[in-house]
């Protein structure tokens, strides 16, 4: 191995240590206690060996909300289910299941101001990935709609639900109502309501 691919690696190696050190620390105290000193405190690196990766908290947090991105497209492949049962639904649970999980991780990717080019020609690979695979989820039950369309509003349903839930702001014991009502106003059948 060449001296300049050892570096390339080492480089690397760093790059990711810091990114997962801010998620470890968004996840353990939230976002607002991951700064550049604890960062560097914890990757035990001095802070212009931060700025040499990223030019602040802000670009740690994409490179954070990008590679979570790519997770989530993972897992919302991971949960396309079998022949008999709803994409629509296993795409919703996936999603809400993440963000319940990991919610230092949906927040830096739905939440927080990034400067991610969502909607734009510029969107990295993981933006796009994840955005497909609800585009794959809504296909089904798009028949005439803008499926584009009709996926942004499957998303923006789940977010709510999401956000609501993480907020404590809905009735824990009603999710599935929530869900089945959602599900069949997006779908346009009609489901069994657990009220």
């Amino acid at each position: 191995m060449s001296i300049q691919n050892r570096r390339e690696r080492e480089r690397a190696e760093r790059h990711q240590l810091i990114i997962d050190a801010a998620r470890e620390l968004a996840e353990a105290e939230g976002w607002e206690a991951v700064t550049t000193r604890r960062l560097a405190e914890k990757v035990e690196y001095s802070q212009p060996v931060l700025y040499s990766h990223f030019k602040g908290k802000d670009a740690i947090v994409r490179a954070v909300a990008i590679q979570g991105c790519g997770e989530l497209a993972r897992l919302l492949r991971q949960a396309r289910p079998k022949q008999s049962e709803s994409r629509l639904r296993a795409a919703a649970e996936a999603y809400l299941e993440f963000a319940e999980k990991r919610p230092a991780l949906y927040a830096a990717i739905f939440v927080l101001e990034v400067d991610l080019p969502w909607g734009t020609d510029e969107i990295p690979q993981e933006l796009r990935d994840a955005f497909g695979e609800l585009v794959a989820a809504v296909q089904p039950v798009a028949g005439e709609r803008d499926l584009e369309t009709l996926t942004e509003v499957f998303w923006s349903t789940l977010h709510g639900i999401a956000t609501l839930t993480h907020g404590k702001r809905l009735r824990p014991s009603h999710h599935e109502a929530r869900l089945d009502l959602a599900l069949g106003a997006l779908s346009g059948t009609e489901q069994e309501h657990r009220l």
